[in-house]
């Protein structure tokens, strides 16, 4: 018997997040699109690299979007208590080092896999497991999972710089390597992910993810702390892609509906050019501060088109005003954050 879960739909959004408790609820809401995406497929799902921000959300939401399947989150669960969570909402949570690859051999083969293990941040001496993590790790995955389907988390960090007034960067432009090691990394993993999908058939989707926003981390929750606090905003990358985690992770979990063979690109955002000082001055009128910037926005920064992804998964639920108004009740509020910044503004490559 299964019972009915709240859905995420405009009809039912909150003012506010009283706690960390309420807002990952609402984070792991499904869409009525992820209900019914979901049960098109056949078979359970499991999730590699569940551990991180966005993971421990994702298993719970498609739980609650599939109670009937088994749901399987993998990880090395080095923070206390994550395993645990995931089990008191119904998820299985197998320890294992996606490094060994005969840990990724012995996990169960399911059918549906959402792949989201990678390193980007705190890898300077350690280049090498920064590649071994972003390139190494998806070969194990998609030579030992090619006869599931794959949606294989990447980034935008792979494309190059764009004057936004031109739509922004669509999947036409293939990966290139940019500045620092990161992006390089990630253009490996892609490349990796395709190779095997190539040569066993294996259906699948590189999904190039813009700016993930939560009240707890994300360009919107930085600027609103740097418009509280009175430190001057960095205009130089004066327009950003982003999109409510929520939406973001509903999407993920449809994406295994609308798998392609080999698997191709995706850039899963919001559809607006979203403006940094437009941001900065609404969050200031909201929080009564008048904002302070520094610089001039740039004619070339990283923008991508989500059109495609509009075309196919339609447009996310949630709007940039009412992420505004959230971040902005949680900033002054003074609840609690990652202290994990997005380095959205950072132009070098090196992060």
């Amino acid at each position: 018997m299964t019972t009915q879960t709240a859905l995420l739909t405009r009809d039912d959004l909150p003012a506010s997040f009283a706690d960390v408790d309420a807002l990952d609820e609402f984070m792991s809401r499904p869409t009525p699109e992820t209900v019914r995406d979901l049960a098109a497929i056949e078979g359970d799902i499991i999730i590699l690299g569940v551990a991180g921000k966005m993971g421990m959300n994702l298993a719970r939401l498609i739980k609650r979007a599939a109670p009937d399947k088994r749901v399987v989150g993998v990880a090395r669960f080095s923070d206390e208590g994550s395993q645990e969570w995931l089990e008191g909402h119904g998820v299985e949570a197998i320890k294992a080092d996606l490094l060994d690859r005969d840990a990724v051999e012995g996990l169960p083969r399911l059918p549906n896999v959402i792949y989201m293990a990678g390193l980007k941040f705190d890898f300077r001496g350690r280049e090498d497991f920064l590649w071994a993590m972003n390139t190494l790790v998806p070969s194990y995955v998609a030579d030992t999972f090619r006869d599931s389907r794959i949606v294989a988390l990447s980034t935008i960090h792979v494309y190059p710089w764009s004057d936004p007034r031109h739509g922004g960067v669509t999947e036409d432009v293939p990966p290139l390597a940019r500045p620092g090691e990161y992006a390089n990394s990630v253009v490996g993993r892609e490349r990796t992910f395709q190779y095997f999908s190539g040569k066993h058939g294996t259906p699948g989707r590189i999904v190039r993810f813009v700016y993930a926003i939560d009240m707890r981390y994300g360009v919107l929750q930085e600027i609103a702390t740097w418009v509280r606090d009175g430190t001057p905003i960095p205009l130089a990358t004066g327009n950003v892609n982003i999109q409510w985690q929520g939406d973001a992770l509903n999407h993920f979990a449809r994406l295994l509906r609308h798998c392609d063979t080999p698997a191709t690109a995706i850039n899963i955002g919001g559809p607006e050019c979203v403006s940094v000082r437009r941001v900065a001055v609404e969050l200031g009128r909201i929080m009564g501060v008048e904002p302070v910037f520094e610089g001039e926005e740039s004619d070339h920064v990283l923008f991508v088109n989500c059109d495609a992804a509009a075309e196919l998964l339609g447009n996310p639920v949630v709007t940039v005003d009412t992420m505004l108004r959230w971040v902005a009740d949680w900033v002054m509020q003074g609840k609690p954050l990652y202290g994990k910044p997005s380095k959205f503004q950072v132009r070098t490559g090196i992060f």
